[in-house]
């Protein structure tokens, strides 16, 4: 959900602490990722790499033994359920023009509950937070969520407009699929940026900081009165380098975008740098605060395509989805393994995040847009 603008700042310290990883790496120090050739893996639909087929239509759409009833899709064999969690956003979920509908929120539940247990939103607009609860009723699938609410410095109706509609889905679903509400995506680092600052835990960051809190708790207050007989915990995402110290006290987690692509580190290092970022820079400060929140890598994972020349390639690597391969074969089993809390970005290609940005940004997805697997065989291994 970031512009190339917003991410500019984040991509010069991720290279800097990249090619410290780099060195690292190449004394030894790596984080349990290095590549398991055993392990095996899976393709499914049409672009399988085995020939199997595909319990799935022409476009991906799983197939239904009752076309009214959802939740009597057919699972597909090719897939499992490998990975932590998806970072997932409903299609035409943007404001002012929402798009989204059910029907597609149901074959996106459908298909994703074949990867992984739990997925994560940015926020609430369009309706989205019904729409997922709605489509896990209707698939009866084993699934949580972590409902969204994504404030913006330059718009004072944005948090409360979210707050609002995600109150009124846990008031009509309840608690049993939620997991819980995340409070800002990447706020902090468009607080900075838009202030002309780099240091989250400067005089500016905490000014922004105050903003966020202030949201956070007003986010606790919302569902305390509710009272909810599951309490949902309260945390906040952000750029892996951009964490307020003071927003980490006031949440019960953190996730944290920590991508190597944006680093400009090779694909062949992509996983261990990743390992090593979150576990230097997020991991082991949050455990030094009073209330120890909970970290979670929010978003990770790497380009498939370009849609111009000049990005693509990060100055180490292409985006293609044989470099995807590589990243999803020394990243996902082995961070099972770790006992890493992360969210594969993502679940789908975002053509909406390309026809306004452009370059790599709207070609994160394991799938393409209409719910066909990239010429990609999947991890199959068990998450612990």
């Amino acid at each position: 959900m970031r512009t190339r603008s917003q991410r500019s700042k984040w991509i010069i310290i991720g290279s800097v602490i990249g090619l410290l990883g780099i060195i690292a790496i190449g004394v030894g120090v790596g984080v349990g990722v290095s590549q398991n050739k055993s392990s095996s893996k899976t393709s499914s639909n049409t672009a399988s790499a085995n020939g199997a087929t595909s319990n799935s239509s022409s476009n991906g759409d799983p197939v239904q033994t009752n076309p009214n009833d959802p939740s009597t899709f057919e699972k597909d064999p090719n897939l499992h359920q490998s990975f932590y969690a998806l970072a997932y956003t409903p299609a035409g979920s943007q404001l002012p023009n929402c798009t989204n509908s059910l029907d597609d929120v149901i074959e996106d539940i459908q298909v994703m509950s074949q990867l992984t247990k739990t997925i994560r939103l940015y926020g609430a607009d369009c309706n989205q937070s019904a729409l997922v609860l709605e489509a896990i009723k209707q698939t009866k699938v084993d699934m949580q969520v972590y409902l969204a609410n994504y404030p913006t410095p330059d718009d004072s109706t944005a948090y409360t407009r979210q707050r609002d509609e995600i109150k009124a889905a846990i008031e009509t679903y309840g608690t049993d699929h939620i997991a819980g509400v995340t409070v800002g995506n990447e706020f902090m680092l468009n607080y900075l940026n838009a202030n002309g600052a780099t240091d989250p835990n400067s005089a500016v960051g905490n000014q922004g900081a105050a903003i966020l809190i202030a949201d956070i708790n007003d986010t606790r207050s919302t569902l305390s009165e509710m009272s909810l007989s599951k309490t949902l915990p309260v945390g906040n995402s952000d750029a892996g380098s951009y964490f307020n110290t003071e927003v980490l006290e006031a949440v019960d987690y953190g996730m944290a975008n920590v991508h190597p692509w944006f680093a400009n580190v090779t694909v062949q290092t992509a996983a261990a740098w990743t390992a090593e970022f979150f576990e230097e820079t997020n991991v082991q400060p949050a455990a030094l605060l009073s209330n120890k929140p909970t970290m979670y890598i929010a978003e990770t994972g790497w380009p498939s395509f370009s849609s111009d020349a000049g990005n693509a390639n990060n100055g180490a690597s292409d985006a293609s989805e044989a470099n995807l391969q590589i990243f999803l074969d020394t990243f996902v089993c082995q961070a099972n393994q770790n006992g890493t809390g992360y969210f594969f970005f993502e679940f789908k290609d975002e053509p909406w995040k390309d026809a306004e940005f452009g370059g790599v940004e709207g070609w994160w997805g394991l799938f393409h847009s209409n719910r066909t697997l990239k010429r990609l065989q999947l991890p199959n291994c068990v998450l612990n």
